[in-house]
């Protein structure tokens, strides 16, 4: 398994985790951001975190790795490159993650489910309830950074190559705002929530 500082390393050296006062998808501020995707930029650190990840399902026999779109698309390939397993992602139609593009998972295949990110965990688990629809036979969920610190549960083994938990405030609780000397910036990927 890849060690946390050498994780938090690579975040920071690919722009992933950006520190200084952010504007969160959900409204509330926090010094931290973390952009998973920067991470997948670079093959050779991909490919590092993968493969400690991927050690801890070696002996799973897995046979398909799944994310779901947009996020957890190149981290199921990676995963699936390390596992030598079928690499495949589900989508979002009419708000109900499918499979499309000729993607099928067969009855009794030993899947992965595979994510950049949690905070929440809600895509996960409507991936994982799709594999379960389709006759998969759930191994785990693995994810690269687990912003829940550990506190969600799957019923099912995750390994995450990084936990932390992201701190935030309401912005009229925000200590960077009372100080008054750090810009506020909104670097989402999605329409706010307000």
């Amino acid at each position: 398994m890849i060690n946390r500082e050498r994780v938090i390393e690579i975040l920071e050296k690919t722009g992933a985790l950006k520190r200084g006062h952010f504007l969160l998808t959900s409204g509330r501020h926090s010094d931290q951001y973390m952009q998973c995707a920067q991470v997948f930029q670079y093959p050779e650190y991909a490919g590092e975190i993968c493969k400690g990840l991927a050690e801890q399902f070696k002996d799973d026999n897995v046979e398909i790795v799944i994310g779901p779109a947009t996020g957890g698309i190149i981290m199921a390939y990676e995963m699936a490159r390390q596992l030598g397993a079928l690499a495949m992602f589900a989508e979002r139609e009419e708000g109900k993650m499918v499979l499309r593009r000729g993607f099928s998972i067969p009855k009794g295949a030993r899947v992965l489910v595979s994510e950049d990110v949690i905070t929440t965990g809600g895509s996960v688990r409507e991936v994982m309830e799709l594999v379960e629809e389709l006759g998969g036979i759930l191994l785990g969920v693995v994810v690269l950074v687990d912003r829940s610190n550990g506190k969600i549960e799957f019923g099912a083994k995750l390994e995450a190559a990084l936990s932390l938990e992201v701190i935030s405030y309401e912005e009229s609780e925000c200590p960077i705002c009372a100080e008054g000397n750090i810009p506020l910036e909104k670097p989402g990927s999605r329409a706010m929530k307000r």
